[in-house]
């Protein structure tokens, strides 16, 4: 039989193509580094810079990749006070463990980026366009999401506190594997899938967007 073309699709999502050595290097803004282990220490500025087939590790007060271009790169346990990648380009980009304050992917584009056991207190995705993300067994505060254009996305064991859709624009979102205590502005949840637990407690809010009076 045909598949329907609302059926829900997974993210396609692999792993970063990283070569068996890697040589260690500094960031440094407008850097142009391949097949590089870099180690952080203290503020990092990778601003406008290329990585390819890249490990970076250790810790950041801010690590900042704004307008910078990652293809196949791994961030394993990175600790950051905020990592911003603003209008960046991320391909094949995993980041796994570690504690980040703030993620910040405004009007990033994304192909393939993979989260994994991750706390983030903050993690915004406001303007960007993605394309296949996966978010398995990561705890996050905030998860804010306006404007943004989402394309193949999963959560999997993953906890939130607050999500904020505000004029998201979803195909092939799964909600099913994110426990939210809170969604804000249900009315962007439009090409999104959820549980029908998750819908049973978000009955209430859906009523009143719709301007229903619930009572006993």
């Amino acid at each position: 039989m045909a598949r329907r073309s609302e059926d829900l699709r997974p993210p396609l999502v692999s792993a970063p193509d990283l070569p068996p050595h890697l040589e260690p290097a500094a960031p440094k803004r407008g850097a142009d580094l391949q097949a590089s282990r870099i180690e952080l220490t203290g503020d990092a500025d990778l601003s406008h810079s290329t990585l390819e087939q890249c490990v970076l590790t250790g810790s950041a007060g801010a690590l900042e990749l704004r307008g910078a271009t990652l293809m196949d790169v791994d961030l394993q346990n990175v600790q950051a006070t905020t990592l911003a990648a603003r209008d960046a380009n991320l391909r094949r980009v995993r980041i796994t463990g570690g504690r980040i304050g703030t993620l910040d992917l405004t009007d990033a584009r994304i192909h393939e980026l993979e989260l994994q056991g991750v706390r983030i207190d903050y993690l915004t995705l406001a303007g960007a366009k993605a394309v296949d993300v996966l978010v398995e067994h990561c705890q996050i505060t905030t998860l804010d999401l306006p404007g943004s254009t989402l394309t193949r996305m999963a959560f999997e064991g993953t906890r939130c506190d607050e999500l904020g859709p505000r004029g998201m624009r979803a195909e092939h979102v799964d909600l099913r594997g994110l426990d939210a205590l809170a969604f804000l502005d249900v009315s962007s949840l439009r090409g999104t899938t959820l549980t029908m637990a998750q819908v049973e407690q978000l009955a209430p809010v859906f009523a009143a967007s719709a301007g229903i009076s619930v009572r006993d």
